[in-house]
Parts: structure tokens; sequence; C-alpha cells
């Protein structure tokens, strides 16, 4: 009798187990989405406000990934050095007035060309943070308002801190240069460069985006893990 009580137990061990499983499976995502959600609304530097006249950078969305796009040259500060035209594919591209600047998984970046070529392996693996993070710089005409561009004007120092972050983000060989994979790029007008740092859940394409704006003095959420958690905090 004593060995029938015994493996009648077993099963029950095994459906908590899987319930505990099932509840944590759940769980964390809700969790993580709180957390994203109540430090996207908290800010830092609440005092900030966008000045009558200063530098107009864009913050871009497609509604899962952000970017900064800073003019080439501005403030005594120009960005030839680092984003030489002759690392895109065609330098006629490179005429544009602003940069866009994006951080993001290696892996992700570079085996994911469209939406279609993602998969779970690629997305799993830029959640968990394996493998070091890439640049995405891209050359761009006249940028112009809209639901996907938001322009966000600077004060001189703002914008001063704001590109000296931006440029500590590239890994510099022993020249001081950057580390472009030539070659490697969406279109005609973009490229990849070596990047400081992975890319994990914590520190996503769009926290990076919220660190440089933070460190340079913009209200913006404490943790913004969203695209969502930036373009929402924006002035209007």
């Amino acid at each position: 009798m004593q060995a029938d009580r015994s493996t009648a137990v077993k099963p029950r061990r095994l459906r908590r187990i899987a319930l505990k499983g099932l509840a944590l499976l759940i769980g964390l995502p809700l969790l993580y989405l709180m957390a994203g959600v109540l430090g996207s609304i908290i800010p830092a530097n609440p005092g900030w406000k966008q000045p009558e006249q200063g530098v107009t950078i864009f913050v871009r969305t497609n509604g899962v990934h952000t970017w900064l796009l800073l003019p080439k040259s501005a403030q005594g500060i120009d960005w030839q050095g680092l984003a030489n035209p002759a690392h895109i594919k065609d330098v006629g591209c490179a005429g544009g007035d602003y940069l866009a600047f994006g951080f993001g998984n290696r892996d992700f970046y570079l085996n994911t060309p469209t939406w279609s070529d993602l998969t779970l392996q690629t997305t799993l693996a830029a959640a968990f943070g394996r493998g070091p993070g890439l640049m995405h710089v891209e050359h761009v005409h006249d940028p112009q308002p809209n639901e996907y561009q938001v322009p966000l004007r600077l004060r001189p120092d703002e914008y001063r801190r704001l590109a000296s972050r931006i440029r500590e983000s590239f890994v510099l060989d022993g020249a001081g240069k950057p580390v472009p994979l030539i070659g490697r790029g969406y279109g005609p007008a973009d490229v990849f460069y070596e990047a400081k740092g992975s890319y994990n859940m914590g520190r996503t394409c769009n926290e990076w985006t919220g660190e440089q704006l933070r460190e340079a003095g913009i209200r913006i959420g404490l943790w913004t893990p969203f695209s969502d958690s930036i373009m929402r905090q924006l002035p209007s």
C-alpha cells in the first residue's frame, strides 16, 4: 500500500512543479513590462524644459527600435572623422546633413536584415545579451517631423554632452578611429561599427537611447526598454 501512495504523489508533485513553472513563465514577462512602464513614467532630470532656441536633433522610431539623429556639424562638433563617407556602400548617399545613431545586438543586426529573417534563436540571443553590441549609423538628408520622427531642441552644452556620450559608444582602434564593418548595412547609406558593451533585457536599443538623453540632462524615463518608453515622453 505504501508503494501505491508513493507513486500517486509523484504526478501531484509534477503538476505543482509545472504550475510553478507556468506562473514563472507568465509572471516574469509581466513584471518586466510593468517595470518598463514604471521606469518610463518616472523621469530623470524632471526640471528640464525644451529651450526656445538650440540645436535640433530628432528621435526616430520604427515602432520597435529608436535612433538619435544629430546634425553632421553643429556647435563645433563635426562627425566626419567618425562617420567617414567612405565607410558606406554608396558615397553619393553621404551628402545628407544628419546622422542617425542606433545601438543593438550584433547577431540581430547582422542576421536580420528584414523582419521575415527574425528567428527565435536570434531573439533570445538578443534578449539575454549573448554577444557584443554594434552601432548602426545612417546618413540622412533633411529629416522632417512626423509621427515616427520627433524633433528635440537642445541647449549647446546639452548637445555637446550628448555627442560626447554617443562617441563613447564606439570601439576605437589604436589610431583612435572607429571600426566599421565595411559592406555591412541595410542599404547604400548606412553601416555598422563595433560598439562597447552588450545588448540585453536591461540595456536594449531603446534603453541606450534613453541613456544618452539622460546623461545629456534631458527629461526622459529612468529606464526605457521599449520604443514607447522613449517616444511618449518627448515634449510635443
